[in-house]
């Protein structure tokens, strides 16, 4: 009887979705029904290392667990795993079940690329291009694959940290009185209640300084929708970065006479200087791409990886 009760017990899927500035994990059944919805910490391997993002992992499944019931497979897309941290997927995976004791599921480590691919459409072949505290851009087609971007935040142009970078110069150049003024400066000392310049270096340059030099990226767009020239300026550039990155990719995979799809992910394209720009510039070499920007966070994509894993296991049984 209890071996009958443990058969029929409900089933369901986790998807986690690891960046720079947060962890999302979200609880889901076989037909995509999201069940709970959680977040904690970054886990950017390039930034935190495995054993803190193993941490926030944890946590955040921990945090969304049901309390009756089997989780079937959990997929965690992570940034930075496709490129050093390939090798250390299952030195990953290894972190993360010693943080949940006893906890039997399968658990694969994959892109956060190829999960916000997934999240924008269902199709196969097609180019996704990411940028929220960094960027990357890759490309699928068929057999083959190209990527660029995604080199960390030395590089990364067109990200959340490198226009927060600009935005940080263009503040010191006005306040040196080497550059001109800007709305920038105005508006990141009104929200974050600053007074003194030392103010605003201790905030910058605390434990978190990619993420506190990144947020000001959202203070660049608001000031670019007042029409500060400076702001639009950055905001102009990053389109562009983020397009030229796009645009290798599909030339790359010989995508520009052909119809095909290119989801565009991440809060840098909630500024409409920068999504229409990086529209504009692919359109000028791929007049047939199709753009999505999908209105669900990439977790979902995770969570469609996670059934696709288990419906192809089926499959081969």
């Amino acid at each position: 009887m209890g071996k009958m009760k443990q058969k029929n017990q409900r089933q369901y899927v986790i998807g986690i979705d690891g960046g720079g500035t947060k962890t999302e994990a979200a609880l889901a059944d076989f037909e995509e029904k999201i069940l709970k919805l959680a977040k904690t910490g970054p886990s950017n391997l390039r930034n935190v290392g495995i054993k803190r993002a193993a941490e926030n992992i944890a946590l955040a499944i921990k945090k969304i667990l049901p309390r009756k019931g089997k989780i079937s497979c959990i997929f965690v897309g992570l940034a930075a795993v496709e490129e050093e941290y390939k090798s250390k997927k299952g030195e990953i995976k290894k972190e993360i079940l010693k943080r949940l004791k006893n906890f039997e599921s399968k658990l694969i480590i994959g892109s956060d690329q190829l999960v916000a691919f997934r999240v924008g459409t269902d199709k196969k072949n097609g180019v996704v291009l990411i940028s929220g505290t960094g960027c990357v851009c890759h490309g699928w087609k068929n057999r083959r694959e190209a990527k660029t971007s995604g080199w960390g935040w030395l590089a990364d142009e067109g990200s959340g940290f490198w226009a927060g970078q600009r935005g940080f110069q263009a503040i010191f150049k006005e306040l040196d009185g080497r550059g001109p003024k800007t709305l920038i400066t105005k508006l990141v000392f009104k929200e974050w209640k600053l007074r003194r310049k030392e103010d605003f270096l201790k905030k910058i340059y605390s434990k978190d300084s990619i993420l506190q030099a990144s947020s000001i990226s959202k203070i660049i767009d608001k000031a670019s929708e007042m029409g500060d020239k400076i702001a639009i300026s950055i905001m102009n550039e990053a389109g562009k970065e983020l397009a030229q990155a796009a645009i290798t990719v599909i030339k790359k995979l010989n995508f520009q006479n052909e119809k095909f799809p290119v989801v565009l992910v991440g809060r840098m394209f909630r500024s409409k200087i920068i999504f229409n720009m990086a529209k504009k510039e692919i359109r000028k070499i791929a007049p047939k791409t199709q753009f999505f920007q999908p209105k669900v966070e990439p977790v979902i994509g995770a969570v469609k990886l996670a059934i696709e894993n288990l419906k192809r296991q089926t499959f081969l049984k």
